[in-house]
Order: C-alpha cells, then structure tokens, then sequence
C-alpha cells in the first residue's frame, strides 16, 4: 500500500460544521469551518439541540464547497474520515451520517477518529516544520478537556492524568461569565487579562500532589469569592457584575493561575517521561500567555498549531485518517458515535 493519501474528514462534535481534504497526514488541500459562535454567544455557552440543527444545515454546502476549493472529486479520494467522539450526540450524529452517506454512495472506506487524538495530530499540519519526534507528551487543553497523554509511537496513547472536574477552557467561560466578559469566554479573558497584574490576587493552584491529573473548579470558586466580596450584595447567578470591580486584575490572576499549574504540570511529565517533545493543542492553546510561559520555562521543544488549527476544525481529522488509513482500519457502516470516548490505546 503507498504512503500516499487524499482524505476527505468530517468535524461535527460541538459547534463547528468543518470539512476538509488532506494530503497524506500534512498538507491541507482546503479547509472549511462554519462557527456557530455568534449564535451560541446569548446562552453563554453551546445550546446542544441549536448546534444540531445548525449541523444538519452547513454539512452539505461545506462539504461540496470544501471539495470544490480542493478541486477534487470523491473519486481522487482514499477514504472519509469522520469524528466519533467525544462531543455532542446530536452534533456528532450530524457528521456521521452525512460521512456514512457519502461512504456508501462511493463505495468508500470509512474511518473513525476520535477527537482527541486529532488535536494531537494538528502539529503533523505544519508543513514547514519536520515531523514531531516519539516519544511526545501531549497537553489537550479546550472546552472540554484537559489531559495530559503520552505517545510513544503513532495512534499509540497512554493517558497519564486528566481534569477531575472543570476543563480549562470550561472554567475560562464559567469565570467569563462571571466577570461579564461574554462568551467564548477565553478570548474574552485573555483581553481583559493584557491590562490587568497576574499577581494582584494570590489565587490558588491545585497541584494534585502524586498524580498528572488537574483540578480548576477551586480556582473558579476562589474568584467568585473575591467577586462576591467586593460586592457583597450581588444577586447568584449575575452575569454581569455592576461597574466597580478591577476586572483586569481578575482575569490576569486567574488567567496566570491557570497557566501555572498547566505548564508546571506538563513539562515535570514531560521529564518524568523522557519526552523528546511536547505538544501542546485544543482551544486553549491559543491562549497568548500560555504559549509564552511554555517559550519561557521549557528547555525541551514544545509545538503549538496555528491559530487556526488550535479550535476545531476537519483538517486534524485527516490527519489522523492519513494514519489510520495506513494502518489498515476501515468502519462498517453500522458504527455509533461515542459521546464520552476516552482517548486509550
């Protein structure tokens, strides 16, 4: 079989509608990603059945845009790789069935990836950077997640620690909120955060003493404490604290908090474990002060993806195709999603 691929992937699992074609694991053909941002920002956060609906309405114009911007046809395709999980069910199933669709109308073979590992695999889409050397020690860091996962080799995971509670990015939209910042709450911090002293409230750090795990739910209750301190007569569940409080310190405080214990954390694994390099992908690897920490503090190389490869988006999905492809996996068409799949293995 020729190393050589053309994957055509499909990204549903939250609220981005994304397709895009990739050329053996690292070269990008096109790439769409419709946001569903700006709708989701009067909740505060991803309505689940809204992000459905809005998937079943972008798949196919992206899809056939993304395959006309590659200008190829499914017939100068090897595979369809799709999103199984983690995610939304109704956002997922969107995806997967349109793949399905697709794999059985072109007699194509179908491939499912899980989301995680797929931002792992973003770093593989920088071409003019050399491939990643084994072992790595990926940072996972978005929404939804924050682990730490040792790759020995490629598709091969071990997942050494993870949030016991909330996610990193999880608990920047929650502190958002709570600071009256809006939503997504992490672009939202990091610009309050560029005028604000990340040292004027001593925040604390959950360092999981014995384990690689994480744990930001103290941290999120710590600021709305200061918060409710400073006005006492705030009503719960608020989400727009009245003028007065010195919210740039707020978020520069919580923001360094943050940051501390992620990178602190993931270079003694990277250490503990002999990592060659370090991955750091997801949402929340855009965050400007955490790449900087990593520039600063580590004395192994770290990689982070482009900004525009950092949320989610299709073309890690290919990336990740292009190795299961390889390795000889195929799906039958009866597979489910996986809402809660862990990345293992």
């Amino acid at each position: 079989m020729s190393d050589e691929t053309r994957i055509l992937a499909i990204e549903t699992s939250c609220d981005e509608t994304a397709a895009a074609v990739v050329e053996n694991g690292r070269r990008v053909l096109a790439g769409i990603v419709a946001s569903q941002a700006s709708h989701h920002a009067r909740y505060g956060g991803v309505f689940p059945e809204a992000a459905s609906r809005m998937h079943i309405e972008a798949i196919y114009p992206v899809v056939s845009e993304t395959l006309a911007q590659a200008h190829v046809g499914l017939e100068a395709v090897d595979a369809i790789a799709v999103t199984r999980g983690p995610g939304l069910a109704g956002s997922l199933v969107v995806g997967m069935a349109m793949a399905k669709g697709m794999a059985l109308a072109s007699g194509l073979p179908l491939i499912g990836v899980n989301h995680l590992e797929a931002h792992l695999y973003s770093i593989w889409l920088v071409e003019d950077e050399a491939e990643p050397a084994f072992p790595l020690l990926g940072l996972i860091v978005s929404g939804g997640h924050s682990e730490l996962i040792l790759m020995r080799e490629h598709l091969t995971y071990e997942r050494l620690g993870g949030t016991q509670d909330d996610a990193a990015g999880e608990a920047f939209d929650k502190v958002a909120r709570l600071l009256g910042l809006g939503y997504p709450g992490g672009p939202a911090v990091q610009a309050a955060a560029e005028t604000g002293d990340p040292q004027a409230f001593k925040f604390p750090r959950a360092w999981m003493e014995g384990s690689w795990d994480f744990s930001f739910s103290g941290l999120k209750t710590a600021v709305l404490r200061e918060v409710r301190s400073q006005q006492p007569d705030l009503e719960a569940g608020v989400e727009a604290p009245r003028p007065g409080l010195p919210i740039a310190d707020l978020a520069a405080s919580f923001q360094a908090a943050v940051v501390d214990v992620l990178v602190s954390k993931t270079l003694s694994a990277a250490e503990a474990f002999d990592a060659k390099e370090v991955l750091v992908a997801g949402g929340v690897s855009a965050n400007r002060a955490l790449r900087e920490s990593f520039r600063q503090r580590a004395s192994l190389p770290v990689r982070v993806p482009p900004l525009s490869l950092c949320t989610d988006n299709a073309a890690m999905i290919g990336a990740v195709g292009h190795w299961r492809y390889l390795a000889g996996q195929r799906d039958a068409l009866d597979m489910d999603v996986l809402p809660t799949w862990p990345l293992t293995g």
